[in-house]
Order: structure tokens, then sequence, then C-alpha cells
């Protein structure tokens, strides 16, 4: 590798590359959605039905988030992503197939294979800000994070009209064998241009040392005996080694689990995380529903619809990064610049409870533009776990707030189902929504406290 005066931007090709796949990651999620009605109408199910179908993607998320950080502090973010992407894609594909089977059959069926596609995304999210904190200084964190979180926008940007119009014109199958086959393919895209900051064969010596000295964790994956040969074998690297393989042989260390739930900063942050989440999990099972069933609005136009409030969202979750990363430039601390998008965020995502106030159209999907907007910009979670997560166990760190905010995942959909079975109406799903978001607010303002890295007794 040739050393260069001026530094290559090969992060920026991985950070990319992170935002494509969790585009794709989300789509595979919110196929449900879309197909929802349809699938509810071939199958004969009702809103508590529905609620348990959209959960399970939710239960399966959140029981592999600790083995999901597990795995990738012992083998390493490329190689178990790699296997995530190509599996989750693979169970996304044979729900495509539930329509062969009938009755209870395909619904458990259905079940089962939502299921598995929250086993395999497990790993996702905790590599993803992994590899952020591997790639990153500090002061590009925020915005590194804000460009793979807002990929769940642009999913729905991206390909609720597609879903929309394959419903419409072929029928809710094609969605997932489509949405399947793309990921598989991606596989291949993923191999090719992710690797470790040392080992990426586009990088200059200029980059690896901007990286470095902002904070990133570039040897994170590395081998000591890669770190030993790049800088001279010696007896200390003999020794590095010995503990390298016994660290190895061991595994992170999940009584470290205990630690961080004793941190008050890090409850604070998981308990916001669960209650952002309960935003996302609304936006990407229950309301392209709430758009055919609440406002009249057909399949294909409520595909478009959806769209709307989430280039709001992707605005929001873009810009909430770059206000965060400017506030750390001018000065502010680092609790100071990743607190003011959260809060304001939330602020506005709790404007969505006017909707059960209007009814034309535009206004509905104006003002959850507004309320998604918000959402994005205060989804800064990735962000401070980047921030706080302890270099030995960045993984498992990650994987923890994973599971702590992934619980809405499985209460979130149930829960709406049992609302709008028990009252008629949305109106009570909305105001479930936007007591998690005053709940988020309260928790960043007077729980969190600083936000620092947390340093493992």
């Amino acid at each position: 590798m040739k050393d260069s005066i001026k530094k290559s931007n090969v992060r920026w090709i991985v950070v990319a590359v992170l935002f494509f796949i969790t585009i794709i990651n989300y789509a595979d999620r919110a196929t449900i959605s879309l197909a929802g009605p349809a699938i509810a109408k071939e199958l004969n199910m009702d809103s508590i039905s529905m609620g348990y179908i959209f959960s399970a993607f939710g239960w399966s998320y959140v029981v592999f988030q600790l083995p999901g950080g597990y795995f990738l502090d012992r083998f390493g973010s490329k190689k178990v992503y790699a296997y995530s992407i190509f599996f989750w894609s693979l169970f996304t594909l044979f729900q495509g197939f539930v329509g062969f089977l009938t009755g209870a059959t395909a619904i458990i069926t259905l079940f089962a294979l939502r299921f598995m596609v929250g086993a395999a995304e497990a790993p996702s999210f905790p590599a993803n800000s992994r590899i952020v904190a591997a790639w990153f200084p500090a002061s590009e964190r925020g915005t590194a994070s804000a460009i793979f979180n807002s990929a769940q926008y642009a999913a729905t940007v991206f390909f609720a009209p597609l879903m929309g119009w394959l419903i419409h014109n072929f029928g809710w199958h094609y969605v997932f064998v489509v949405m399947g086959g793309l990921g598989i393919a991606f596989t291949l895209v993923w191999n090719k241009l992710i690797h470790n900051p040392k080992d990426h064969p586009m990088i200059n010596k200029a980059e690896i040392e901007y990286i470095e000295q902002g904070g990133g964790l570039v040897d994170m994956d590395q081998s000591q005996k890669d770190v030993c040969k790049q800088e001279g074998s010696n007896m200390q690297c003999d020794v590095d080694q010995e503990k390298k393989d016994v660290a190895k042989q061991e595994g992170p260390n999940m009584h470290y689990i205990k630690e961080l739930l004793r941190n008050r900063m890090m409850v604070g942050i998981y308990v916001a995380q669960y209650c952002i989440n309960a935003i996302t999990y609304f936006f990407i099972t229950w309301f392209p529903v709430y758009l055919v069933q609440a406002r009249g609005m057909t399949i294909l136009k409520a595909g478009f619809a959806a769209s709307v409030p989430a280039i709001f969202g992707f605005l929001g979750g873009i810009l909430g990064g770059v206000i965060s990363d400017f506030l750390l430039k001018k000065g502010y601390s680092l609790t100071v610049a990743r607190k003011v998008p959260i809060v304001l965020g939330m602020l506005l995502s709790m404007s969505m409870l006017a909707c059960n106030y209007v009814d034309i159209h535009w206004m509905i999907i104006a003002i959850m533009a507004l309320a998604f907007f918000g959402k994005g910009l205060g989804a800064l979670g990735w962000a401070v776990n980047s921030d706080t997560a302890p270099k030995q166990i960045a993984g498992l760190s990650g994987g923890l707030l994973n599971t702590c905010g992934n619980l809405s995942s499985i209460t979130t959909p149930i829960a709406i189902g049992y609302i709008i079975q028990s009252t008629g109406s949305f109106n009570g799903a909305l105001i479930y929504v936007v007591v998690h978001a005053f709940i988020a607010i309260v928790s960043y303002l007077f729980v969190v406290g600083e936000i620092k890295r947390v340093e493992l007794k």
C-alpha cells in the first residue's frame, strides 16, 4: 500500500454500502406491512392475528441480539454480516410461497418465516455500529451513523411504491420473491467492498492515521499477527498474540452485560431506544394498514402515500447526524451535541396526534411527514452507542442496545392490534405512539446524564 499526502476517502464508500444494505434490511422487514391487507383477506385474519404476525420478526430479532453481538466480537463484522444478509434474504424469498398453503398451516408457516428473518437480521445494526466505530473518527461518527440509520426511511421511499405496484398487478407473493432475490444478490457486493480498515485494498496510510487519531478503532477486527507484520516482529508481539489467542478462545465476556445494565447512562439510553423504536415499528407495520383501513386508500395509493413521510424521515435522519456533528465541531460537548437533535426530534414526532382531528388525506400525510421527520432527526441512538460502547465489547454492547430497543418490535404491533380490535379505531394507537416519544425525551433529559464511553471494571 503506497502512502499518499492526500488521504483517501474509503470510509464513505463503506458507509454507502451500509446504507444500501440497510435499505434492503428494512424493506424486507416492511414487506409484510404493505402485503398485510391482502394477506389478511386471503387468509381470513383479524387485527389481533395480524398484530402477532407483524410481531413474529421482533421475537427472534430480540432473542438473537446478544448472540449476534457475541459472534460479531468473536468472528468479525464482515463474515457474520455476510451470512446474515444471505439468510434473511432467503427466508424473505420463501414467504412468497406461503400462498400455496391454506388455513392455519399458512399462518403458522408465515409466522415461522418472519421469525427466521428476525433471527437472521439480528446482527445487522450492531454490526453497522461496530463498523462505524472502526472506520470513522468521533467527529464524523454522528453523520456516518445517521446515514446508515436513515436507510430505514429510504427503504420506504424506494420500495413502498414498487411493492404497492407488485401487489396491485401481480399479487402479494411477488413482493417477497423480488426482495429476497435482491438481498441474495447484494451479498456479492458486500464481500467485494467491505474489509477491515487496515486490510482494505483501496485505503491509504493517511486515511488510516486520520481515522485512528480521531478515535476510530481501526484494529477492532484485525488479528494481532497482522499488526505485528506491519510494525515489525518482536517479543511484545508474541506476548500480545498469546493474550489475543486466549481472549479468542474465551470469547467476549457475557458478564459485562450486568455492568452495562448497572450503568445509569446506559439504562437511560436503552429506555429511550425502546421508545424511539416504537415509533419506527408503527410506521413499518401498521401505518400502511392505517392508510387503507382507517383512511380508505387503496393499497396502490397507500404505497405511494407512505413514501412521502418516509422522504421526510430520511431528510430528518441525515440532518440529525449533521447537526450533531456540527455542534461537536463548534466546541459543544458530546452530551449537548447528541441530545439536542434527539429531544427536538421527539417533540416533532408527537405532532402525529393531530391526525386524530383531521380527515383530509393530504393533511394526514403532511402531519405524518412532520412526525416522521422528527423521528428521523432524533434517531441518534446508534451514534450514541458508538460513543459509549466499551471498545472490548462493541458488538455485544450494540446487541444489548438493539435487544432493549427492539422489544418494541414485539410489543408495538401486538398492542396496536389489541387497541384497534377493542376500540374499532386507530386513535388510541396514535396516542400509544406519542406517549413513547414523550418518555424518550424524559429519559435523555433526566436519566442519561453525561454521554461518555463506558470503561469496563
